[in-house]
């Protein structure tokens, strides 16, 4: 009888938030449109790829196979080509940022080609203060270079590389840095989502004067909090399930791994997602309060300290130690992984097992917050 009258509490809980998410518009405002504008923002406003980087060329002889070269550059696709016969021509362009490298052609370059000697040689000058771009000018001219040769071998030329590597690349052969971003996009996303749709919850029962009507009911804290979690538990799934579907259909992220392991790597990271919306809905009296505590340590530690943008390995030991107690730090290596190259489960073991020990940390914090307020 104790168990059905637990369950029959619960149940109106769980419908009087439902009730309250159906008629409040804001919820449903955070839940559904905010993951789609942050998720467009991400998707087309942060890349990884440098393409059409504007260069200047200078070609300090006409000969045909410069010229060859020349035509290489031009049909390039991650180069807009200037071309000259001086590299003083560009320096003025380079140091005001109008281009992002110097590519000189020597005079002797026919020599170096005709067979025998040295490789050729090409110079390249680059913005050492953007060091990324800089290094995606030089490991693009020397494809492009590379490329050239290699098509003069086809065609009898003499001049072939002692070595040449062949590199193969698994699960996303093109290294499109959209198929890394969008799912890392959706865990920093959700994460703002899950923290924003709990933190304001107790905080409004507060506000509008219904808590203390909550106090003299006789349900318990946990039944409480479940009450509270899990309609915002479901609203956050359909959240997931559409940032997904977004990502495939419209960006083109491939889902090679099976829907029932992103349904649980989902469903555990939740966890501590809300859990932490309920602890600081549980400390703040006050909806603006809530909010800017849930942004302040929702979002930024999950863009920052979760290896999305910043190499975790790079950064010092003790910011290392501190990116474990960062949720999203351990759901963006299993949601790339489910997304890009499938189910990995001794990976997603791993993860999961991170996000439950911080989830059971931020709901037994809110338990006891939320009982020192109801006592």
């Amino acid at each position: 009888m104790a168990a059905f009258d637990r369950w029959r509490r619960l149940r109106a809980l769980m419908v009087k938030e439902t009730l309250q998410i159906v008629r409040d518009p804001s919820s449903i405002l955070i839940a559904l449109v905010l993951p789609l504008i942050l998720l467009f923002l991400f998707g087309y406003g942060v890349s990884l790829d440098a393409t059409r980087l504007r260069i200047g060329v200078a070609l300090e002889t006409t000969s045909p196979r410069v010229q060859e070269l020349a035509s290489a550059f031009r049909a390039s696709r991650f180069f807009d080509a200037r071309f000259g016969r001086d590299r003083r021509d560009f320096e003025a362009d380079l140091v005001a940022g109008r281009i992002r490298g110097i590519v000189v052609v020597p005079a002797d370059f026919d020599a170096e080609t005709a067979g025998g000697g040295d490789r050729p040689r090409i110079q390249v000058i680059t913005d050492g203060s953007e060091p990324n771009t800089a290094r995606f000018v030089q490991n693009y001219v020397r494809g492009v270079v590379a490329t050239a040769l290699a098509q003069r071998a086809v065609e009898g030329a003499p001049v072939v590389p002692p070595i040449t590597a062949e590199p193969r690349f698994w699960f996303n052969a093109g290294l499109q840095s959209r198929w890394f971003l969008v799912p890392g996009s959706i865990a920093i996303v959700m994460t703002l989502i899950g923290t924003l749709l709990t933190a304001l919850v107790v905080a409004r029962e507060w506000e509008r004067g219904t808590m203390e009507a909550m106090m003299a009911t006789p349900v318990g804290v946990a039944e409480l909090l479940l009450g509270k979690l899990l309609p915002y538990f479901v609203l956050a799934l359909g959240s997931m399930a559409l940032c997904t579907a977004v990502a495939v259909l419209i960006f083109g992220v491939p889902l090679r791994g099976s829907p029932l392991a992103l349904l649980l790597l989902s469903s555990i990271f939740l966890v501590p997602a809300l859990g932490q919306g309920l602890l600081i809905s549980a400390l703040a009296k006050n909806q603006f309060v809530a909010s800017q505590v849930a942004l302040l340590s929702g979002f930024l530690p999950a863009f920052v300290l979760s290896g999305f943008i910043f190499e975790i390995g790079s950064m010092p030991r003790p910011i290392q130690w501190l990116t474990l107690a960062v949720p999203t730090r351990w759901f963006i290596p299993s949601l790339q992984t489910v997304f890009v190259a499938g189910d990995v489960w001794p990976l997603f073991w791993r993860d999961i097992a991170g996000m439950t020990a911080i989830g059971a940390v931020f709901c037994t914090a809110a338990a006891r917050a939320t009982r020192k307020r109801l006592v």
